[in-house]
Protein backbone atom coordinates (compact mmCIF):
# COMPACT_ATOMS: atom_id res chain seq x y z
CA UNK A 1 0.00 0.00 0.00
CA UNK A 2 1.09 3.39 -0.98
CA UNK A 3 0.67 6.73 0.91
CA UNK A 4 0.59 9.84 -0.86
CA UNK A 5 2.52 12.62 0.87
CA UNK A 6 0.57 16.61 0.32
CA UNK A 7 3.05 18.34 -1.61
CA UNK A 8 3.18 22.61 -0.93
CA UNK A 9 6.09 23.59 -2.77
CA UNK A 10 5.20 25.01 -5.80
CA UNK A 11 5.85 22.41 -8.93
CA UNK A 12 7.24 23.30 -12.30
CA UNK A 13 4.00 23.16 -14.18
CA UNK A 14 2.68 25.82 -12.07
CA UNK A 15 5.57 27.51 -12.82
CA UNK A 16 5.16 27.42 -16.75
CA UNK A 17 1.40 28.67 -16.05
CA UNK A 18 3.10 31.71 -14.61
CA UNK A 19 3.20 34.06 -17.67
CA UNK A 20 2.42 37.78 -17.24
CA UNK A 21 4.41 40.49 -16.44
CA UNK A 22 6.08 40.70 -12.70
CA UNK A 23 4.59 37.15 -11.83
CA UNK A 24 7.38 35.40 -10.48
CA UNK A 25 10.16 36.56 -8.14
CA UNK A 26 13.13 34.69 -8.49
CA UNK A 27 16.22 34.88 -6.15
CA UNK A 28 19.25 32.71 -5.82
CA UNK A 29 20.48 31.27 -2.67
CA UNK A 30 23.51 28.73 -1.96
CA UNK A 31 22.82 27.56 1.62
CA UNK A 32 20.78 26.50 4.09
CA UNK A 33 20.27 30.19 6.14
CA UNK A 34 20.33 32.12 3.10
CA UNK A 35 17.33 29.41 1.70
CA UNK A 36 15.40 30.11 4.71
CA UNK A 37 15.06 34.22 4.06
CA UNK A 38 14.58 33.63 0.59
CA UNK A 39 12.06 30.52 0.26
CA UNK A 40 9.16 33.12 2.66
CA UNK A 41 9.69 35.28 -0.58
CA UNK A 42 10.66 34.04 -4.18
CA UNK A 43 8.44 31.49 -6.09
CA UNK A 44 11.87 30.24 -7.40
CA UNK A 45 15.14 29.43 -5.96
CA UNK A 46 18.44 29.32 -8.01
CA UNK A 47 21.23 27.58 -7.23
CA UNK A 48 23.24 29.44 -10.02
CA UNK A 49 26.65 28.62 -10.43
CA UNK A 50 26.96 32.74 -9.87
CA UNK A 51 27.93 30.29 -6.51
CA UNK A 52 32.02 30.34 -7.75
CA UNK A 53 31.87 34.23 -8.10
CA UNK A 54 29.73 35.06 -4.86
CA UNK A 55 31.31 32.81 -2.58
CA UNK A 56 34.30 31.44 -3.46
CA UNK A 57 35.57 34.58 -5.48
CA UNK A 58 36.63 33.17 -8.51
CA UNK A 59 37.11 35.66 -12.00
CA UNK A 60 33.97 33.57 -13.25
CA UNK A 61 31.65 30.84 -13.38
CA UNK A 62 34.30 28.14 -15.32
CA UNK A 63 35.92 26.95 -12.25
CA UNK A 64 32.50 25.44 -10.53
CA UNK A 65 31.98 21.99 -10.48
CA UNK A 66 29.28 19.04 -10.53
CA UNK A 67 30.10 18.46 -6.86
CA UNK A 68 29.84 22.06 -5.75
CA UNK A 69 26.61 22.22 -7.24
CA UNK A 70 25.14 19.28 -5.59
CA UNK A 71 26.80 20.36 -2.43
CA UNK A 72 25.04 24.18 -1.82
CA UNK A 73 21.76 22.36 -3.76
CA UNK A 74 21.53 20.03 -1.31
CA UNK A 75 22.01 23.03 1.78
CA UNK A 76 19.35 24.69 0.23
CA UNK A 77 16.98 22.10 -0.31
CA UNK A 78 17.15 21.88 3.61
CA UNK A 79 16.39 25.11 4.14
CA UNK A 80 13.56 25.78 1.56
CA UNK A 81 9.75 24.31 2.22
CA UNK A 82 7.97 25.88 -0.12
CA UNK A 83 9.72 27.83 -3.52
CA UNK A 84 10.78 26.01 -6.47
CA UNK A 85 14.24 25.22 -6.68
CA UNK A 86 16.57 24.92 -9.73
CA UNK A 87 20.35 24.04 -9.92
CA UNK A 88 22.43 25.28 -12.37
CA UNK A 89 24.64 22.72 -14.33
CA UNK A 90 27.99 23.68 -14.25
CA UNK A 91 29.87 24.52 -17.34
CA UNK A 92 31.39 21.24 -18.46
CA UNK A 93 29.28 19.11 -17.39
CA UNK A 94 26.32 18.98 -19.87
CA UNK A 95 27.95 19.96 -23.15
CA UNK A 96 30.07 17.01 -24.41
CA UNK A 97 27.34 14.62 -25.35
CA UNK A 98 23.70 13.73 -24.86
CA UNK A 99 24.59 10.86 -22.31
CA UNK A 100 27.09 13.18 -20.09
CA UNK A 101 24.13 15.65 -19.95
CA UNK A 102 21.83 12.62 -18.86
CA UNK A 103 23.77 11.57 -16.43
CA UNK A 104 24.56 14.45 -14.73
CA UNK A 105 21.05 15.76 -14.87
CA UNK A 106 19.84 12.85 -12.98
CA UNK A 107 22.89 12.91 -10.30
CA UNK A 108 22.33 16.51 -9.49
CA UNK A 109 18.28 16.19 -8.97
CA UNK A 110 18.63 12.55 -7.22
CA UNK A 111 21.23 14.05 -5.23
CA UNK A 112 19.76 17.50 -3.98
CA UNK A 113 16.17 16.80 -4.52
CA UNK A 114 15.43 20.00 -6.87
CA UNK A 115 12.52 20.56 -9.04
CA UNK A 116 14.67 21.69 -12.03
CA UNK A 117 17.75 22.39 -13.42
CA UNK A 118 18.87 25.69 -15.74
CA UNK A 119 21.41 25.11 -18.61
CA UNK A 120 22.72 27.77 -20.58
CA UNK A 121 22.60 27.95 -24.20
CA UNK A 122 20.37 28.58 -27.38
CA UNK A 123 19.98 26.32 -30.92
CA UNK A 124 23.72 24.44 -29.94
CA UNK A 125 21.89 23.08 -26.89
CA UNK A 126 17.99 22.02 -28.29
CA UNK A 127 18.80 18.83 -28.82
CA UNK A 128 20.16 18.43 -25.50
CA UNK A 129 17.05 19.93 -23.36
CA UNK A 130 14.74 17.40 -25.75
CA UNK A 131 16.57 14.81 -24.77
CA UNK A 132 16.48 15.44 -20.88
CA UNK A 133 13.01 17.05 -21.18
CA UNK A 134 11.82 13.83 -22.57
CA UNK A 135 13.33 11.84 -20.12
CA UNK A 136 11.22 13.62 -17.30
CA UNK A 137 14.13 16.44 -16.51
CA UNK A 138 12.62 19.75 -16.34
CA UNK A 139 14.69 22.56 -17.54
CA UNK A 140 15.10 26.42 -17.22
CA UNK A 141 16.98 27.32 -20.23
CA UNK A 142 19.63 30.48 -20.01
CA UNK A 143 19.76 33.07 -23.25
CA UNK A 144 21.43 36.25 -24.24
CA UNK A 145 24.73 36.91 -21.66
CA UNK A 146 25.74 33.52 -21.00
CA UNK A 147 28.61 33.58 -18.06
CA UNK A 148 29.58 30.03 -19.25
CA UNK A 149 30.46 31.48 -22.39
CA UNK A 150 32.53 34.62 -21.29
CA UNK A 151 35.76 33.81 -22.85
CA UNK A 152 33.98 33.10 -26.24
CA UNK A 153 31.89 36.51 -25.49
CA UNK A 154 34.99 38.48 -24.70
CA UNK A 155 33.76 39.15 -21.30
CA UNK A 156 30.45 39.88 -19.62
CA UNK A 157 28.89 42.04 -22.79
CA UNK A 158 25.65 42.72 -23.13
CA UNK A 159 23.65 41.13 -26.04
CA UNK A 160 21.09 41.78 -28.69
CA UNK A 161 21.90 45.66 -29.42
CA UNK A 162 22.51 45.30 -32.92
CA UNK A 163 19.67 43.47 -35.62
CA UNK A 164 22.34 40.22 -35.98
CA UNK A 165 22.89 39.89 -32.07
CA UNK A 166 18.95 40.16 -31.20
CA UNK A 167 18.50 37.56 -33.94
CA UNK A 168 20.54 35.19 -32.48
CA UNK A 169 19.38 35.60 -28.64
CA UNK A 170 15.17 35.19 -30.58
CA UNK A 171 16.45 32.01 -32.63
CA UNK A 172 17.90 30.87 -28.88
CA UNK A 173 15.40 31.57 -27.23
CA UNK A 174 12.21 30.20 -29.67
CA UNK A 175 14.80 27.16 -30.18
CA UNK A 176 15.01 26.75 -26.27
CA UNK A 177 10.81 26.83 -25.69
CA UNK A 178 10.47 24.33 -28.93
CA UNK A 179 12.88 21.95 -26.85
CA UNK A 180 10.24 22.28 -23.99
CA UNK A 181 12.22 24.48 -21.55
CA UNK A 182 9.27 25.44 -18.68
CA UNK A 183 10.68 28.83 -18.23
CA UNK A 184 13.76 30.32 -19.56
CA UNK A 185 16.11 33.70 -18.13
CA UNK A 186 16.87 36.59 -20.61
CA UNK A 187 20.05 37.91 -19.40
CA UNK A 188 21.88 41.01 -20.22
CA UNK A 189 19.91 41.53 -23.12
CA UNK A 190 18.75 44.90 -24.69
CA UNK A 191 14.82 46.16 -23.07
CA UNK A 192 12.97 46.39 -26.50
CA UNK A 193 13.93 42.81 -27.78
CA UNK A 194 13.46 40.96 -23.89
CA UNK A 195 9.99 43.08 -24.13
CA UNK A 196 9.70 41.24 -27.42
CA UNK A 197 10.64 37.97 -26.18
CA UNK A 198 8.43 38.03 -23.52
CA UNK A 199 5.39 39.00 -25.54
CA UNK A 200 5.81 35.85 -28.10
CA UNK A 201 7.52 33.46 -25.91
CA UNK A 202 4.69 30.94 -24.38
CA UNK A 203 6.73 30.21 -21.12
CA UNK A 204 7.80 32.24 -18.39
CA UNK A 205 10.68 34.80 -18.79
CA UNK A 206 12.82 35.26 -16.19
CA UNK A 207 15.11 38.76 -16.63
CA UNK A 208 18.15 40.09 -15.20
CA UNK A 209 19.53 42.65 -16.63
CA UNK A 210 16.57 43.01 -18.61
CA UNK A 211 13.43 44.11 -19.02
CA UNK A 212 10.55 45.10 -16.06
CA UNK A 213 8.21 43.41 -19.05
CA UNK A 214 9.52 39.95 -18.10
CA UNK A 215 7.30 37.55 -16.47
CA UNK A 216 9.64 37.59 -13.50
CA UNK A 217 12.88 38.98 -12.64
CA UNK A 218 16.04 37.23 -10.49
CA UNK A 219 18.91 38.92 -8.74
CA UNK A 220 21.79 37.64 -6.72
CA UNK A 221 20.39 37.95 -3.46
CA UNK A 222 23.91 39.40 -1.48
CA UNK A 223 23.99 41.70 -4.35
CA UNK A 224 20.56 42.94 -3.44
CA UNK A 225 20.91 42.64 0.30
CA UNK A 226 24.49 44.90 -0.60
CA UNK A 227 26.75 41.72 0.85
CA UNK A 228 29.43 43.32 -0.83
CA UNK A 229 30.68 47.15 -0.16
CA UNK A 230 33.19 47.78 -3.41
CA UNK A 231 30.91 46.73 -6.39
CA UNK A 232 27.53 46.66 -7.79
CA UNK A 233 26.12 45.76 -10.89
CA UNK A 234 24.32 48.96 -12.74
CA UNK A 235 21.29 46.70 -13.07
CA UNK A 236 20.71 46.12 -9.35
CA UNK A 237 19.02 48.02 -6.85
CA UNK A 238 20.10 47.77 -3.78
CA UNK A 239 17.55 47.00 -0.90
CA UNK A 240 19.69 47.07 2.29
CA UNK A 241 23.21 47.83 3.07
CA UNK A 242 24.30 44.74 5.07
CA UNK A 243 27.95 45.38 4.72
CA UNK A 244 28.50 47.94 6.92
CA UNK A 245 25.85 46.79 9.34
CA UNK A 246 28.35 43.42 9.54
CA UNK A 247 31.18 44.96 9.67
CA UNK A 248 30.30 47.23 12.54
CA UNK A 249 29.24 44.60 14.27
CA UNK A 250 32.33 42.34 13.97
CA UNK A 251 33.87 45.44 14.73
CA UNK A 252 32.35 46.01 17.73
CA UNK A 253 32.87 42.43 19.00
CA UNK A 254 36.86 42.65 18.52
CA UNK A 255 37.11 45.77 20.79
CA UNK A 256 34.94 43.81 23.47
CA UNK A 257 37.08 40.93 23.33
CA UNK A 258 40.57 42.42 22.69
CA UNK A 259 39.25 45.22 26.05
CA UNK A 260 38.34 41.58 28.19
CA UNK A 261 35.12 41.86 27.77
CA UNK A 262 34.55 38.31 26.69
CA UNK A 263 30.57 38.90 26.15
CA UNK A 264 27.91 37.42 26.22
CA UNK A 265 30.12 34.79 28.47
CA UNK A 266 30.38 36.38 31.50
CA UNK A 267 27.91 33.87 33.15
CA UNK A 268 30.19 31.12 32.95
CA UNK A 269 32.89 32.81 34.51
CA UNK A 270 30.98 33.92 38.28
CA UNK A 271 31.49 31.63 40.97
CA UNK A 272 28.61 29.19 42.17
CA UNK A 273 28.82 29.52 45.93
Amino acid sequence: MSTQVQQSRLSIPAIRQRKGAGSLVALTAYSLPMARWVDAHADVIIVGDSVGMVLYGMPSTLGVTLDMMIAHGQAVMRGAQRACVVVDLPFGSYQASLKQAFMNAAKVLRETGAQGLKLEGGEEMAETVAYLVKRGIPVMAHVGLMPQQVNALGGFKAQGRDAESAARVRRDALAMQQAGAFSIVLEGIAEPLARALSEELEIPTIGIGASPACDGQVLVTEDLLGLFGEYQPRFVKRYAELHGSIDQALGEYAREVRGGQFPGLEHCFKATG
